[in-house]
């Protein structure tokens, strides 16, 4: 498997099973509404987990741009191979989104608030002040990085024996850090499914919140950036 097709079918895998945890906690006649902010979190660990699983042996399952940006820069991966591995990943992302979607038509038909539909696809801040905003997606990803900065393997990235590492990682963030925001951590994550509720045919949708989306695309880089410069120091 070639590392495109790994990064886009690991990404998508993240996507489905994250956004699907969502929207069957979240949308109306869903088995597992109500299902709480544990369900969510615990469902995007074993997300991360089952991705880089899956797909770490062929191309260091980066499966976020903001993993691909700090493993360059820490000279763990190569520059010219970046754009390759984002274009992957957020294809990725609009794939797994466009399933969750096909999965769950029913319930997004049966869901009436265009709010919740949208939140299956992309975060939003519980209290919108986009500065505070911004800072908690770029210590969210501080933690993220720093952390898979030390568990990635030299000069190739995340394989199978650093997935669970990871997805226990993914979990303490969502449970510790994900209530301001819904912790994105991942410009692909939350832009791709974004563009998806842009493109999808979802009866009673709202807008798709372009005015917030910059925040989880700029705040994980950023926060990406300076771990990498704290790890570098600390070697």
């Amino acid at each position: 498997m070639s590392p495109f097709i790994a990064e886009l079918i690991g990404t998508a895998l993240v996507v489905i099973l994250g956004d699907g945890v969502v929207a069957n906690v979240i949308l109306n006649k869903s088995k597992g509404q109500n299902g709480g902010w544990m369900v969510i979190t615990m469902g995007w660990a074993m997300a991360v987990f089952v991705g880089v699983f899956v797909t770490g042996r062929f191309g260091g399952a980066h499966l976020n741009p903001a993993v691909s940006i700090a493993l360059a820069t820490a000279g763990k991966f190569e520059w010219a191979l970046v754009p390759m591995y984002i274009a992957a990943q957020m294809l990725g992302a609009i794939l797994g989104a466009v399933i969750v979607y096909l999965v769950y038509r029913d319930h997004f038909d049966a869901t009436p608030d265009a709010d919740t539909k949208l939140g299956v696809f992309c975060t939003a801040p519980a209290i919108r002040k986009k500065g505070n905003n911004l800072l908690t997606e770029i210590i969210g990803t501080f933690v993220l990085i720093l952390g898979v900065l030390y568990i990635a393997a030299p000069g190739v990235g995340l394989g199978a024996l650093e997935a669970l590492p990871v997805a226990f990682l993914v979990l303490a963030l969502g449970l510790s850090l994900g209530g301001p925001t819904g912790y994105a951590i991942n410009p692909a994550r939350d832009l791709g499914p974004r563009i998806a509720h842009f493109l999808l045919p979802i009866k009673g949708k709202r807008d798709s919140d372009w005015g917030y989306a910059w925040v989880p695309v700029i705040g994980p880089i950023v926060g990406a950036l300076i771990a990498t410069f704290v790890y570098m120091s600390m070697q």
